[in-house]
């Protein structure tokens, strides 16, 4: 297996003789994404966790070719972290907010990726004989404030329209809740998904107590460093880890007032039809949490278009 490089989007996933393109330049800077993101693009942390995951025993970390996100599909529809090793093609997501949508996302990942592959390589669709394509995997960390299982299946099938007890086409993601007490086993083979926890926790307790979200990053940052947690990770990144984390938790912030103000806001509306036009009690709460998951769903994605815009532009400074 070929080295780890990184292979860009506009690009094959792999070329036949297992190697990668180069990136350009702009690769590793046109999204940065997250503190998750920017760990997974380390070959020996990815591999860590594939490990873990796989119950597998790869050593070297040259064999992770990893995917970058240059010239993706789009602003908002990109995926934190994707790589490949040994034609296996895997796509890891984090998540502090819930969406039900990531199957649908990673379908659109890994077909964006085989229309590259096929591309690069000039398969003959039409040929005679089966062209082989790199098998996928879809995995989803969890670690928000709300609460979730320990870990979830996501199916594709789900959103259809229809439901049928044999769909035609399938994705399935499996997410694990990384938080604090869930999944330990796992974060104990990969050392990586427990120091990344360890520090979002540090800054969630510190933000409540310091003078600003930016001093509870920074001791965060300086105590893991002194713990030997991810300590090489933060001395080399510390700056950019600080800008992204403290866009990261503003927006997780400002999202907790969103569900707030939504839920209050759809309550009181429901209230005031219900003693208008004397709706059942089942009913006026039925409607009043239709409106809520609206009102919120609605805010929610304005807050996300604005992450990315933040996001994009620290990647251009």
């Amino acid at each position: 297996m070929a080295k780890s490089e990184a292979v860009t989007r506009n690009e094959p996933v792999s070329r036949n003789d297992g190697s990668s393109s180069e990136s350009s330049s702009s690769g590793n800077r046109e999204f940065k994404g997250d503190v998750f993101s920017m760990l997974m693009r380390e070959p020996k942390y990815a591999l860590q966790v594939y490990n873990a995951l796989n119950h597998s025993d790869y050593s070297n970390p040259e064999e992770i070719q990893i995917i970058t996100t240059n010239h993706g599909v789009s602003l908002s529809i990109r995926n934190d972290a994707s790589f490949m090793i040994d034609r296996h093609v895997n796509y890891y997501e984090h998540q502090s907010t819930y969406s039900p949508n990531m199957p649908l996302r990673c379908l659109i990942y890994y077909i964006h990726d085989l229309k590259e592959f096929v591309k690069y390589d000039k398969k003959d669709l039409y040929s005679r004989r089966m062209i082989p394509i790199p098998t996928p995997h879809f995995v989803i960390f969890y670690n928000g404030e709300d609460k979730r299982p320990e870990t979830e299946v996501m199916r594709l099938s789900a959103a259809f329209y229809h439901q049928t007890e044999e769909p035609e086409l399938e994705v399935i993601c499996t997410a694990y809740n990384i938080n604090p007490s869930f999944n330990e086993e796992l974060k104990e083979k990969a050392g990586v998904l427990y120091g990344y926890t360890h520090f979002v926790e540090k800054v969630r307790t510190y933000r409540e107590t310091e003078v600003s979200l930016r001093a509870a990053i920074d001791r965060a940052i300086d105590e893991c460093i002194e713990e030997d947690i991810l300590r090489d990770f933060f001395l080399n990144n510390r700056d950019e880890v600080v800008k992204v984390t403290d866009i990261d938790m503003t927006f997780e912030t400002r999202l907790q007032y969103v569900k707030r103000d939504s839920y209050e806001e759809g309550l009181e509306d429901g209230r005031a039809e219900g003693r208008e036009e004397g709706r059942a009690e089942e009913r006026l709460r039925a409607e009043t949490a239709e409106r809520r998951a609206n009102a919120a769903e609605t805010r929610v994605d304005a807050l996300q278009k604005e992450l990315d815009q933040l996001k994009k532009q620290l990647s251009k400074d």
